[in-house]
């Protein structure tokens, strides 16, 4: 049945806006969600348009019957409307001019998603007549300016009535629902002005747009990239001034060297069978290895300062990474608990991220993190593999899991520093590219990918200096 709605003091009522459908009269002033010029007049959508759904196509006929078609009208599904309001004819399927079943949806008419997660959203007029799927409604208007609704469909005041009659677990709005929408409906004159100074503003507005997506996205991930380049610039030498009087990396790497081979002489470690050795000559490194010398130029992301000299993790912690313990958890408290990856994946240790397990003290003993340990995950995402953070606590607190790895550096070496260099950029990649499998089964770097980590080592001193820069600067950040 058709609606008239009346404004003002009429049918016996005070000043209100009122409907009549057939011999009913309603008072409807509840409903109207602004005031309108004198000039203008609320309807119903389906008050000045035709509207309906078209029609679906399993996946097996649209293949056998309507795919790879010369000719026909082009067939529209949801996802050929895009979200910029563009429509893709080109998908490879055709309706037959003569399939009189199917529904049509003139040229110049518009087509919107009721159905779904982009339901409301995907809005676009036709440039063809064309068929379209059961879950788009098509608007043929009369007496109004089509390109009028068009922006009227857009607006928040529509968007949001939309949103609000929304029903389903998939969500969406039933075409009988959008008909009684409301619709506020200028004198045509005034509609085509509107149309065209929005025709005008919009290349504006959607310019502001990207610019402004542009600033969002250059907000959210400023902070991480700035975070980014103080790691990489502490790691290479460039974030704190080289001292003349600090003693060289390499003699500080020799006597870490001595100290291994009297641990291991004390049999307290095993022997490294093949310990490397890295020299630089003429800025060019090169790798010695049981006695053999390769260049490993290709290996090396920069040079470094005179003072500083690489290495490979292994030869500066005291025994090599190695896997924690992952027994069932239980759901009462015990003596032992076991770390879960979320106490490590902010890069800082979180304590209160662990499952008890119930295993005896002569099963955990060796799987005790220590004070100053570094907990490096070998197993996670490929954007999070290899995530390091410091444990400062008690000893025989916590045990660790089967998907970290724990080492402990020489004291000759800052740990601080040695987990700066870990979470710094050329080492994430190094981890994230060496890391084996998909990300279904979530990829997994192993203890010699690990051990073979490639260490810009500066002096002691030079190390002090570094992580108190970063650990200032980074505050600084953090009140960004």
């Amino acid at each position: 049945k058709s609606s008239e709605i009346f404004r003002g003091a009429t049918h016996n009522l005070p000043y209100a806006y009122c409907e009549q459908i057939g011999k009913e009269i309603r008072d409807i002033s509840d409903e109207i969600p602004f005031d309108i010029p004198d000039s203008w007049e609320w309807f119903r959508l389906s008050f000045a348009n035709d509207m309906y759904t078209g029609n679906s196509i399993n996946e097996s006929e649209k293949k056998t019957k309507y795919t790879g078609l010369s000719e026909g009208r082009y067939y529209i599904g949801t996802k050929d409307v895009e979200f910029d309001h563009t429509i893709v004819y080109e998908n490879g399927v055709k309706i037959p001019f003569g399939a009189d079943k199917f529904k049509i949806a003139p040229c110049s008419s518009i087509l919107m998603c009721i159905e779904g997660g982009s339901a409301g959203r995907k809005i676009a007029f036709t440039d063809y007549e064309v068929c379209f799927g059961n879950k788009l409604c098509c608007f043929v208007s009369y007496g109004i300016d089509y390109k009028f609704l068009y922006y009227y469909l857009q607006s928040p005041i529509f968007q949001s009535a939309f949103k609000e009659n929304t029903t389903g677990i998939i969500g969406g709005v039933s075409v009988n629902t959008l008909k009684s929408m409301l619709l506020p409906v200028p004198p045509i004159g005034e509609q085509k002005r509107i149309v065209d100074r929005l025709s005008s503003l919009i290349p504006f507005l959607d310019e502001y747009d990207e610019v402004e997506t542009k600033l969002s996205t250059l907000n959210t991930t400023f902070l991480e990239a700035l975070k980014k380049s103080i790691l990489q610039e502490a790691v290479q030498g460039k974030l704190v001034p080289q001292n003349p009087d600090d003693e060289p990396a390499s003699v500080l790497l020799e006597r870490i060297r001595a100290e291994k081979q009297a641990l291991v002489k004390a049999g307290k470690i095993k022997k490294d069978k093949h310990e490397s050795v890295i020299v630089t000559r003429d800025k060019i490194p090169y790798e010695i290895i049981d006695g053999k010398e390769r260049c490993i130029a290709d290996e090396v992301p920069f040079e470094l300062p005179e003072s500083w000299c690489w290495c490979r993790l292994i030869d500066i912690i005291i025994d090599k990474p190695s896997n924690g313990l992952s027994p069932k958890g239980v759901d009462y408290e015990t003596g032992v608990k076991n770390l879960t990856l979320t106490a490590t994946t902010s890069g800082v240790f979180k304590a209160d991220a662990f499952k008890y397990v119930d295993i005896s003290n002569d099963e955990a003993e060796k799987y005790w993190v220590r004070n100053g340990d570094i907990l490096i995950q070998r197993s996670n995402s490929r954007e999070l593999v290899g995530t390091s953070c410091i444990y400062y606590g008690n000893e025989k607190s916590f045990i660790y899991p089967d998907l970290m790895m724990r080492i402990h550096s020489f004291d000759e070496v800052s740990i601080e520093y040695i987990d700066y260099v870990l979470k710094s950029p050329f080492v994430r990649k190094y981890y994230s590219q060496s890391a084996s499998g998909t990300s279904a089964s979530m990829p997994k770097i192993n203890q010699q990918t690990v051990s073979q980590t490639l260490i810009p080592l500066p002096p002691k001193k030079e190390q002090e200096r570094i992580v108190s820069q970063i650990e200032e600067l980074m505050q600084y950040c953090e009140k960004m």
